[in-house]
């Protein structure tokens, strides 16, 4: 994995994890925003890791990694962490583990369910066609695997893909949808998704209030996956600097 830093490390903890087939660069416009803020840790997941070839490993590897660098390096702390699909995953991971402490927590569109055991291996190659044609397009298989893309989180997709290529995104998806949240610990939890992805995250969000009733969900209108923060980022911004605000109540 790869941490990298910015802003004034007096200032309160973020911690930003992406999500599948992207690299931290997907947070830079809303890095630019909150520096001055937060003193920000941006996550490189294994796979998908910039100028670096790498394998993915497991969720569970991913959230051990994490925890231990904020245990090494922020006393095991967080002020806010935010996760974006995958990412989100992994941030699940970290509460469920309960390792370290960490004040806010916001899952953007987490899958925190397993699929059924017989889609996982064909949508698994499917969603490794979908990001191979990022880097790979033309107009045909873009028209085939793009319907739920928009192009922005293409560009991202292209910039790490050499580095991991399909295999990382394989086993990246085969490891977030085989594994179920069991228990979630946090002083105030936030789950976020959009009404063009409420088909897939709207029984995530159910079972996370079904382990956490105090957990807060948000929907976004005519927001897709990931289009909030790429689109957005001021509004990712500003919630997360009122997340620092909120009262907790402990899950």
């Amino acid at each position: 994995m790869a941490f990298d830093t910015y802003g004034n490390k007096e200032n309160q903890s973020l911690l930003l994890i992406p999500g599948l087939g992207v690299s931290h660069e997907i947070f830079l416009p809303l890095i630019e925003l909150l520096k001055d803020k937060f003193y920000i840790v941006a996550v490189g997941i294994d796979g998908f890791l910039l100028g670096q070839k790498s394998r993915f490993t497991s969720v569970d590897d991913q959230a051990v990694q994490t925890a231990q660098y904020i245990r090494e390096n922020l006393n095991g702390h967080l002020d806010v962490a935010y996760g974006l699909s995958l990412g989100g995953k992994i941030l699940s991971r970290m509460l469920e583990r309960n390792e370290i402490v960490i004040d806010h927590a916001i899952m953007d569109a987490a899958p925190l369910l397993p699929l059924p055991k017989w889609s996982v291996d064909p949508l698994r190659y499917y969603q490794s066609l979908n990001v191979w044609t990022c880097y790979h397009c033309t107009s045909f298989w873009k028209f085939v695997f793009h319907s739920h893309y928009f192009d922005v989180l293409l560009d991202e997709c292209k910039k790490v893909w050499p580095y991991g290529k399909g295999k990382a995104v394989r086993d990246g998806y085969k490891d977030v949808y085989t594994n179920k949240l069991e228990s979630i610990h946090g002083a105030d939890i936030h789950y976020w998704y959009g009404t063009k992805e409420a088909f897939v995250a709207k029984p995530q969000a159910k079972h996370l209030l079904q382990l956490c009733p105090d957990a807060h969900v948000e929907v976004f209108p005519k927001m897709n996956h990931g289009q909030l923060l790429v689109d957005y980022p001021e509004v990712v911004a500003g919630r997360i600097i009122k997340q620092t605000r909120t009262a907790k109540s402990q899950c």
